[in-house]
């Protein structure tokens, strides 16, 4: 009996690509939906959860600090911040008249990186259970390395 085209379909679409910058992006999109997800009942996507969990390690730090230490460019970052300013978790605690921003975690985005914090680790937990530590370790070991590779 042959397969459908439904059941080809899917089995195509859960096979890899040829080209390993698609895989990279379709596991990409399938992490951070997993990790969305459980962050959901915070209100806080991944990317946002990222700056709140890096503010609080740094403290007040510049944007353009926060954009080297998290490794990303400062549009990115700005563009990910409005919503958690606009939302009065971070604030610009900057001198007036200041030309650099100096971003602090309000009292409440404190609160809410605590409370976010535990589904993070949930989510952490759900990934190590699901590929094993031994797994995780290499995938981490590979990323890192292809991090690297930038010309």
């Amino acid at each position: 009996m042959t397969a459908s085209r439904k059941d080809k379909k899917t089995s195509q679409n859960n096979s890899p690509s040829v080209c390993t910058c698609i895989n990279l992006r379709r596991a990409s999109m399938a992490v951070t939906g997993l990790y969305d997800q459980y962050l959901a009942p915070s209100g806080l996507n991944i990317s946002q959860f990222s700056l709140l969990k890096h503010l609080t390690v740094l403290g007040p730090v510049s944007v353009s600090e926060l954009a080297l230490e998290m490794r990303l460019d400062r549009t990115t970052l700005v563009r990910n911040l409005k919503a958690l300013e606009q939302s009065g978790y971070v604030e610009d605690t900057s001198a007036e008249g200041s030309r650099n921003r100096c971003l602090t975690l309000t009292e409440s985005g404190k609160a809410l990186y605590n409370d976010a914090a535990e589904l993070w680790e949930e989510a952490q937990l759900f990934l190590q259970e699901s590929l094993g530590s031994a797994d995780l370790q290499i995938l981490t070991t590979l990323l890192s390395k292809i991090e690297k590779l930038r010309l």
